[in-house]
């Protein structure tokens, strides 16, 4: 199974039709897929001489071309589509459009599908209207639909390419329901890479979960309100899809990570195969963007799993072999015809190597910059050491006391209870963390960066979370912190959230749950502020 090939096959089959030089027009949503799934050598070989996007208003008419459009089945795309067939650019215009499987329907009737979303699996037909009324000139000469509605990372890695804003949240009324929306494109997203890989799975979810419930349910009801698209070739071992709730492991996106994609992703950003150097200290005009595929890159192909020990290792002996082939390439190894010819063949590849070295190194000597910097190192032993329980400095009977009266607390008031469950035992642990004196300082600013991140996303936080917790019939492993006036939870009866309690007389009588979250998070600061003057 592999989604780069997978996306790849479409790519080739719409630009393969017709047969001359032709344009591809890109929108928002398809420029990243190509770029990740298609090189532009690839492109040049099926006679694509230019790649361009819809909405740039800027293009010129060239109507000896012919033109490819490849776009997603919004309302932006099909206006700007729109726009380009009443005034034509191109002699032919052939559309590509992703196959929206996934327009929303009212209810279904049955009680058994009552709470499932009904979609439908072609272009609808106003869509269609809509088209053929703006091709006035009749340039359209064929509409394809794809299944390639998500971004291939890596053979095994895809993206929906999903960030949550205020304007296109992730969550509906409260935390534990999907927004429609959200919805919609992840059952889109997952169905396309279903179909691209001609899987028809079983289904599992995390039963703790009501979202992993709805998403299942929904790619389950499309599967099977699509019979004919999902008849594939029953397999010996029947694929399995096992969906995920990333909030029931709080602790390992806490951890650092030490592999070589991991650490460029959670340092610098890995945006669409592409890493943005621009803020790196002296760095070179021609790196200022760097591209970062298994495709394209084969020292990140072979390495990109690699542990940050090794991969220096391995960067060594990769700058040493360009070093012994540059010396071949030297003017004092040209002594015959022969060696001209063969300097002159292998000079384009030996480019290439040259621009791929130095990528890497630039790469790989910021994230040393950035790990001596943030001394992630330091870090990375105190969480290793937390996670494996490990080391006499982490009992958890001795790290209570130290931040709790940082915080301006006193034990007494903090009722703490922890099942047996490892994850969220950890997460304790690095909440209520001891302060050596050597290390508090380096450990309460990594506590407070978090503390931190959890503020700036309260602010996006329905008012549905500062209501009593839900009843719940789960028996599911939880941690419970009450401070006075404010209860933590995590799982269990009372389900997931931050609330309202009737303590009394703790320092935290705000005019609202929020004030006295954020409240404990200004002690928390001037904690750490002191730490760092002593």
């Amino acid at each position: 199974m592999d989604v780069v090939k997978a996306v790849e096959t479409y790519v080739l089959k719409l630009i393969e039709t017709p047969s001359t030089m032709k344009v591809l027009l890109l929108d928002s949503h398809t420029t990243p897929i190509v770029s990740l799934a298609a090189t532009q050598s690839t492109l040049l070989s099926h006679q694509v001489y230019l790649t361009d996007r819809i909405d740039n208003k800027k293009r010129d008419r060239m109507p000896h071309m012919k033109c490819v459009c490849f776009l997603q089945n919004t309302e932006d795309s099909l206006a700007a589509l729109e726009a380009e067939l009443s005034e034509p650019n191109y002699g032919e215009y052939y559309l590509c459009q992703l196959v929206n499987l996934y327009t929303l329907a009212e209810e279904l009737e049955q009680p058994s599908l009552r709470n499932n979303v009904d979609f439908s699996n072609i272009l609808s037909k106003n869509a269609i209207e809509r088209l053929a009324e703006a091709d006035e000139y009749e340039v359209v000469k064929e509409v394809q639909e794809y299944f390639a509605d998500y971004t291939p990372l890596l053979p095994c890695l895809f993206s929906l390419n999903h960030t949550p804003t205020s304007s296109k949240p992730l969550y509906g009324s409260s935390p534990n329901t999907w927004d429609i929306k959200a919805l919609e494109q992840t059952v889109q997203g997952l169905t396309a890479v279903l179909l691209s890989l001609k899987k028809k799975p079983i289904i599992r979810y995390e039963k703790m979960s009501g979202m992993a419930k709805k998403l299942a349910n929904e790619v389950q009801h499309q599967i099977r309100s699509e019979p004919f698209l999902f008849d594939f070739r029953p397999t010996q071992v029947a694929p399995l899809l096992l969906i995920l709730d990333r909030r029931n492991d709080p602790v390992t996106p806490l951890l650092s990570q030490w592999t070589y994609q991991a650490m460029v992703h959670e340092l610098l950003e890995i945006q669409n195969g592409r890493v943005d150097m621009k803020m790196v200290p002296d760095i070179r005009p021609e790196l200022a963007e760097i591209l970062l595929t298994t495709n394209t890159d084969p020292f990140f192909q072979a390495h990109y799993l690699a542990t940050f020990g090794d991969l220096g290792t391995s960067l060594k002996d990769y700058v040493q072999s360009y070093q012994s082939r540059s010396m071949a390439h030297s003017p004092s190894s040209i002594n015959s015809i022969s060696d001209m010819k063969k300097f002159i063949e292998e000079y384009p590849e030996f480019k290439k190597l040259g621009g791929n070295v130095s990528k890497h190194v630039a790469l790989v000597g910021e994230l040393s910059r950035l790990v001596g910097r943030d001394k992630l190192l330091e870090i990375g032993e105190i969480e290793q050491g937390l996670a494996t329980s490990a080391g006499a400095d982490f009992r958890l009977s001795s790290i209570k006391t130290p931040l709790l009266q940082v915080a301006g607390y006193k034990t007494r008031q903090a009722h703490v209870s922890c099942s047996a469950a490892p994850a969220y035992t950890i997460l304790l642990r690095m909440i209520l963390l001891p302060l050596p004196t050597q290390e508090k300082f380096t450990i309460l600013t990594t506590i407070f960066r978090y503390l931190e991140m959890i503020r700036s996303a309260a602010a996006l936080f329905p008012s549905s979370v500062y209501e009593p917790p839900p009843e719940s019939a789960s028996n599911a492993p939880s941690l419970n912190l009450n401070l006075g006036g404010v209860n933590v939870s995590l799982g269990g009866t009372g389900g997931t959230g931050v609330f309202r309690t009737s303590g009394d007389g703790v320092g935290m009588q705000t005019d609202g749950i929020r004030d006295g979250v954020l409240s404990l998070f200004d002690k928390v600061k001037q904690g750490v502020d002191r730490i760092g003057m002593q």
